[in-house]
Order: structure tokens, then sequence, then C-alpha cells
């Protein structure tokens, strides 16, 4: 097919109008881009410096940051489209459907990123607390945004969505500077319980571990089916906890042993009723 010359003249202008119309246009989309690239940079250095100053939680500042860059590079971009001539209108309705049609696909895993965001929001926990949830108990190790991460005390990892810790009850056992170590003591009938109340108490003000304030408690709790039940109750510092119960226990144990007071054990006694007076005997065999 032969072009006349007057159409590749026609042709040639067309071409000359839409340069002068689309090359001003790139340049200022390559300044505007140059520019905002440099302005977004500084501004999510200046963003993560504030960020570590503050020394908020590592997962919490990537996932700041993270955000913070994506949402001003799509601004920098909707920006350059603008000036290229395409309506930002197109944009959003090419974002909003992303996002919808990535919703719906993704739904578990939003769910998790949503309780991900609460709980380093709002800190109900943090790395390093003790924590029951989703009924296992370990300490935290790690936050991620959708995944909380936890060493049991037989030093098993378990992995539990946000989304479920951040619906649902959690036992922070660390929040507090102290805890209230509970005991629970048998002893026999019969026995004085003014001189077991004594006695566990002298054991108990004798660990230098034990907070006099509030002060140690000794009461009588309850008849048991084979033991007078006692409670003792003492208040320690968080990380003494385990080591005050357990020392204690023994020490306990000891002393009854020492002053011969009895701990009793589960038994049953047995009537036997013969209606007629008479206990039978057993018949002797050829």
């Amino acid at each position: 097919m032969k072009l006349s010359p007057e159409t590749v003249k026609e042709l040639l202008g067309q071409g000359i109008q839409l340069g002068y119309k689309i090359v001003p246009s790139l340049i200022y989309a390559l300044f505007f881009y140059l520019i905002g690239r440099f302005l977004v940079l500084k501004l999510v250095k200046g963003f993560t410096r504030i960020l570590h100053r503050r020394e908020e939680n590592p997962s919490l500042n990537d996932f700041l940051i993270g955000l913070v860059k994506a949402l001003l590079f799509v601004s920098l971009f909707i920006g350059i489209a603008t000036i290229l001539g395409v309506p930002a209108s197109s944009f959003l309705a090419i974002l909003g459907a992303a996002g919808l049609a990535i919703g719906l696909a993704l739904q578990g895993s939003l769910s998790n990123f949503a309780g991900g965001v609460l709980i380093l929001l709002f800190k109900p926990f943090r790395v390093g607390d003790t924590i029951t949830g989703q009924g296992h108990t370990g300490t935290v190790k790690k936050i991620d945004v959708l995944y909380t991460h936890l060493n049991t005390f037989d030093n098993k990892e378990v992995i539990i969505p946000n989304g479920n810790l951040a619906n649902s009850d959690v036992v922070n056992f660390s929040s507090q500077d102290t805890r209230r170590v509970d005991f629970s003591v048998g002893v026999a009938y019969g026995t004085n319980l003014k001189v077991v109340k004594d006695l566990i108490l002298g054991i108990i003000k004798k660990d230098k571990r034990v907070l006099m304030d509030p002060e140690p408690f000794v009461a009588f709790n309850a008849f048991g089916a084979s033991s007078l039940d006692l409670v003792v109750r003492v208040w320690v510092n968080t990380q003494d906890y385990w080591e005050v119960y357990f020392s204690n226990m023994e020490a306990i144990k000891e002393a009854f042993e020492q002053h011969k007071i009895e701990v009793p054990y589960a038994k049953r006694d047995v009537y036997h009723h013969y209606p007629y007076g008479v206990v039978p005997t057993e018949k002797a065999t050829d």
C-alpha cells in the first residue's frame, strides 16, 4: 500500500503535534517521579527514625514503615498517571476492584492481619511475656503481623493465628509486677490447727522472696474427705513465683515430718454387718 505525499505530510504533522503534547508531559512526569521518589525516601527515613526512638515493637515498626512506604509510592504513581493524562478516578477504580478481589481470596489471612495489627497496637502482651492463649501456655518469642509464636515450657514452638488470639481470652502472667502464690495443705483430723498455722507462717516468713505487704495468709479452709484443709496465700515478685511455690512446698513437707504432723491419704473404713450376729466361717473342703 503506497501513501501519497499529502498523507505522509499529514501523518507527520499529527505526529509532531502529538509529540508536542506528550514529550512535555513525559518530562514533567520524569521530574515528578525523581523529586517524588526523593521525598518519599526522605519521609520514610524520618518516620523510621522516629519509630526507633520510641522503642516500639520491632514487628509493629516494620509493618508501619512498609505501610507508609506503600501508600506514599501509590500516591506518587497516581500523580504521575494524572500528569500523563490518565484520570485519577480510573486508578482508584482499579485499586478498589483489586482490593475487593484480594479481600475475598484472603479472608482468613486478612482476619489474622487485622488481629495482628490490633495486638501490635494495643499490646495485650509483648515479646517475653508468659501467656495462656488458645489452650497453650508459653513465652512469647515473636509477634508477626499474621502469627504469634510461643515457646512452651517443654520447649515446643506453638504458632497461633493472630485472628484467634485477638478474638479470645488471653491470660498474661507477666503484665503485673507481683503475683499471689496459693498453696493447699491437708493435715489429719485431730491435728492442732493453731500449731500447724504457726509452723507454716514461720516457714513462709523465713523466705526473703516472700513479700510482707500484703502479709502472708494461712487459714483453715474446709473439712476434706480425709483431711483438714488449709489455704496458704503469699505475694511474690512475678519472676519468683514458681521457685517460691516449689521450695516452700518442700519446706512444709519436711517441717511436718520433723514435728510428727500427719499428712493423710485417702482411706475408707469398711464395716461388715451380720444380721444374725454370727460371723460366717469358711467351710472346710476335702
